[in-house]
């Protein structure tokens, strides 16, 4: 790998909480740094604020907005997917999708699939995932029927990791690397305290678990695998499930109109 001084690294989700300390931390190392948010003002004071190279709006919840986010990168050497919800009730995206599954996964899985050609190798995909993981219902992907709102961001977490490692076997011999991690449990962020919840763990513990898979030369070459905090877990079965791995990877070229 580059050393972090010569690279440009986009963090999703980075204008507060756990990925704003991600590209904090990037900056001081030297990196080159993209701030993604949805909130123009909020991504303007975040870039100022840390230092970071540029600025980029899209709402994840439209996937237009992720094609048009995707067409402002240049040229990438690190994608930090991180940006997640978490949401008490079913709704739906501007695509019709349900909404959890739409933030966290399908727009994660559009924008990375655009910006493989642009990524520079060797390369680095990390996908902000978690240990909070229920398997997928292939015949209600939507989830349409008895609706829960922590199982649809359990489900949302469990589509990264058959993601990351159906990608990881069809990047081929190109030397990029994919990984996924749950950073820390219930780090002291808004996420967690903002609907009262206790936080077990803090942002500094998951921002160190998360830089070491962006930049740890020991980790050149590892890739499809998933680590809790920095210890190398085993998911939920599922995702060692070939055949679910592809289904996955097949429906969400479908909704997002790749195929």
């Amino acid at each position: 790998m580059r050393p972090l001084a010569e690279q440009t690294i986009l963090v999703t989700g980075a204008t507060s909480g756990h990925g704003r300390r991600v590209a904090e931390e990037l900056v001081k190392q030297g990196a080159t740094v993209l701030v993604h948010g949805r909130d123009p003002d909020k991504v303007e004071r975040v870039t100022s604020e840390i230092g970071a190279a540029r600025g980029l709006v899209a709402d994840l919840s439209k996937l237009d907005d992720v094609r048009a986010l995707a067409e402002q990168v240049a040229e990438l050497d690190t994608l930090v997917n991180n940006a997640g919800i978490v949401i008490p009730e079913r709704r739906e995206s501007a695509d019709g999708y349900e909404l959890t599954l739409a933030v966290n996964y399908l727009s994660h899985f559009l924008l990375t699939a655009l910006l493989l050609p642009k990524l520079r190798e060797p390369g680095r995909i990390v996908n902000v995932s978690s240990i909070g993981q229920y398997p997928l219902d292939f015949d209600d992907l939507q989830y349409e029927q008895d609706f829960n709102g922590y199982y649809a961001y359990a489900k949302s977490k469990l589509a990264q990791i058959l993601f990351t490692y159906e990608l990881a076997e069809r990047l081929g011999d190109r030397d990029l690397t994919v990984t996924a991690l749950h950073p820390a449990t219930l780090m002291d962020t808004n996420m967690v305290l903002g609907p009262g919840g206790t936080p077990q763990s803090s942002v500094e513990e998951g921002v160190e678990a998360t830089m070491r898979l962006i930049a740890d030369p020991e980790l050149d070459g590892t890739t499809g695998r998933f680590f809790n905090g920095k210890r190398d877990w085993r998911p939920d079965a599922q995702a060692d499930d070939p055949a679910a791995r592809r289904r996955l990877w097949e429906e969400s070229e479908r909704l997002t109109g790749l195929s």
